[in-house]
């Protein structure tokens, strides 16, 4: 969305104005399309504004049985929704997408408040889930019919895909729109029903989401909604009719949950399939001829656009020796050019964090970056005055290692590390147990081609940022401790939440 049109613009001041009316009411938990409140309650918090509650929720984890009912709901419903001809599943994405794009800044505008997301940050967010609907339902469409095999005479033979079974969906706070209805909806249009419990820092989204499956007429029970949190996720993780987890958050939580799911419970009879992405701690790769002024502006925007809240986001700026000094003068000067201030307001480059918990980490990391030999070059203060502000932080003359280069900070902080040479900075970009996303900047096509090879991570990105991924072009995930490189927006996806049946028949 271009928002320099002033008609845009308008429109989502419109949108914002709208939602910030709306603020402050309640959502219940949605089970097999029964709406059921619980007594106790938790306050979705604005993270730029911790004064203003954003929606209110029934707290899931005080009701263990909840869990029970959504996956027995979700169990039933999956005896009808399997059988559902696969073009029709995929009509319903179709249609979801519509609605998206009718409501487009509205939802964007929850996410501003939910989240703090800036307007752009915002829409790209909109526009991703309406994309994931269109291409999981043009998916479906082709793996929907019987697949190519080798034929053998005398013999009818088919291969297919048919669903798993009923789904745990996961999903994080901070694509709240798009991840989120990308794990449900690839799930869904494959054949599956699910559970979906969001983020407890971001489940007004989710419940904006739930409206829009009502509205376009998905059946009772194919996917019920919980808001909870820790609790509430182990329960659906841990039960026995649970087929598969599809999760995405830490890498902590996502080795908890792997651990879980590989242990069979009793009445459990199958081997539950796990989906994760995970963290990351990518790094952009800046070598002694690379255009050091495009490298500079790929570096500080994706480091700081979401506040470095994405798994993706460039937490590392690796840089040969040669260009060091310049090439920092450029990224220190573009960083302290962004405005950190309210989402709302359009102007705004860098707003708050998620909540209090990651204030107060990234200000711990800052502190052990310079502990260990670091040099703040800007930013590294943070005020939690109003919201969980923190400055857009570069820190220099960080060695390969050390803290801040080698653990998932997900908050507005830049490690640069000097190489030696191409060679060294490859090297030092490999030497961490992710291995999500990365970005070399070079003119010269023999060192792109060597990053090509040896550059180990999922999604790389020669001469550009490495955020960004689009659907269908950039399939995304991630190697090592990033989870599962299951290849989200690709175009095996939704074999993740399917299984092959082979059938023959002699003739």
């Amino acid at each position: 969305m271009d928002y320099s049109n002033p008609e845009n613009a308008a429109a989502m001041e419109a949108a914002i104005e709208k939602v910030r009316g709306e603020l402050g009411r309640e959502y219940p938990n949605i089970i097999n399309g029964e709406k059921i409140a619980l007594e106790k309650k938790f306050e979705s918090i604005n993270p730029a504004d911790k004064k203003q509650v954003v929606g209110v929720f029934s707290e899931g984890d005080t009701d263990t049985s909840l869990v029970e009912k959504a996956i027995l709901s979700a169990t039933e419903a999956f005896k009808t929704w399997r059988n559902v001809p696969y073009e029709e599943r995929a009509e319903y994405l179709f249609k979801i997408a519509d609605v998206m794009r009718q409501r487009k800044h509205e939802l964007s505008a929850w996410m501003v408040f939910e989240v703090a997301k800036t307007w752009a940050e915002a829409d790209g967010d909109t526009a991703e889930a309406i994309d994931f609907c269109d291409y999981y339902g043009r998916e479906m469409l082709r793996w929907g019919v019987d697949q190519p095999i080798v034929p053998n005479p005398g013999e009818d033979n088919r291969f297919s895909y048919i669903p798993l079974g009923v789904g745990a969906v996961i999903p994080p706070w901070n694509f709240p729109l798009a991840i989120m209805a990308g794990m449900t909806l690839a799930a869904v249009v494959t054949g599956n029903t699910v559970v979906l419990k969001p983020s407890s820092d971001s489940p007004v989204i989710a419940a904006k989401f739930m409206e829009i499956l009502e509205e376009v007429g998905l059946p009772k029970g194919v996917v019920n909604f919980i808001s909870g949190s820790a609790a509430t996720g182990e329960a659906m993780v841990t039960h026995p009719k649970t087929r598969f987890i599809s999760f995405t958050g830490s890498k902590g939580v996502g080795l908890h949950i792997n651990e879980e799911a590989a242990k069979a419970r009793e009445g459990q009879i199958w081997i539950k399939r796990v989906v994760a992405e995970m963290g990351g701690k990518d790094a952009i790769v800046v070598a002694d001829d690379a255009d050091l002024d495009a490298a500079a502006s790929g570096a500080v925007a994706a480091a700081f656009g979401f506040q470095g809240q994405k798994c993706s986001a460039c937490s590392r700026l690796i840089v040969d020796e040669k260009v060091h000094d310049e090439l920092m003068r450029k990224v220190v000067e573009l960083t302290r050019m962004l405005k950190v201030g309210q989402p709302t307001d359009l102007s705004t480059n860098v707003a708050a964090v998620i909540n209090k918990r990651s204030f107060d980490n990234t200000l711990g990391y800052i502190e052990k970056g310079v502990a260990e030999g670091g040099e703040v070059l800007t930013g590294g203060k943070g005020d939690d005055t109003d919201g969980f502000y923190i400055e857009p932080t570069v820190i220099g003359n960080v060695l390969p290692g050390a803290t801040i280069e080698q653990e998932e900070i997900f908050a507005p902080v830049l490690a640069v590390i000097k190489a030696r040479d191409f060679d060294h900075a490859i090297e030092i970009a490999n030497d961490t147990e992710f291995g999500l996303t990365g970005a070399v900047y070079s003119a010269s096509q023999e060192r792109l081609e060597q990053a090509r090879r040896d550059f180990h991570v999922g999604n790389l990105y020669l001469n550009r940022k490495c955020t960004g991924a689009l659907v269908g072009v950039h399939p995304f995930g991630g190697f090592n401790m990033s989870g599962t490189d299951s290849k989200a927006g690709g175009r095996e996806y939704l074999l993740q939440f399917m299984q092959g049946k082979s059938v023959a028949q002699k003739m």
